[in-house]
């Protein structure tokens, strides 16, 4: 992984910045649903495929893309060496909060007051609550109250 993220270096769009390094390893619109997608569980190419509506090459890209940076791991499925398993990592799973934001948001910008879309829930059925970035007291940040300090 190290060395992948090593050739990386020269073609991202600003290598200081974690924002922008992270939009160019997972930020295009297919590979954030195929991460969604696979919060639920290891899933197919073929699963991938039905439920997204993707374009095989651009799935077969994305999925290539995603094991590479260490984001998906691909197993093969045991009865059958031609099909694979795809699931998330350790880093692909930190990605759950980041998920979990870009849901909130679309639920709050993307949908007319009373328009009806899905419910992310726990494990007890209970809607998750608002994400909200903190201080190391408690306090809620904004833009306006936090900063970022550029190194060296």
């Amino acid at each position: 992984m190290q060395l992948i993220l090593e050739e990386l270096v020269a073609t991202w769009t600003d290598p200081a910045c974690p924002v922008a390094r992270t939009v160019d390893l997972v930020g295009d619109r297919w590979s954030l649903l195929i991460i969604r997608d696979a919060m639920s569980g290891p899933t197919t190419f073929t699963e991938l495929h039905q439920e997204l509506g993707i374009a095989r090459n651009i799935l077969t890209d994305r999925l290539r893309k995603l094991v590479e940076h260490g984001v998906l791991d691909r197993t093969t499925v045991p009865d059958d060496a031609r099909r694979h398993t795809y699931r998330l990592t350790e880093a692909g799973e930190d990605l759950f909060t980041t998920i979990v934001a870009l849901r909130q948001w679309g639920e709050r910008h993307a949908f007319a007051a009373a328009e009806p879309h899905s419910v992310l829930v726990d494990d007890q059925g209970r809607e998750l609550p608002e994400l909200r970035a903190v201080s190391q007291d408690g306090e809620p940040l904004s833009a306006g109250t936090s900063t970022v300090r550029k190194l060296g």
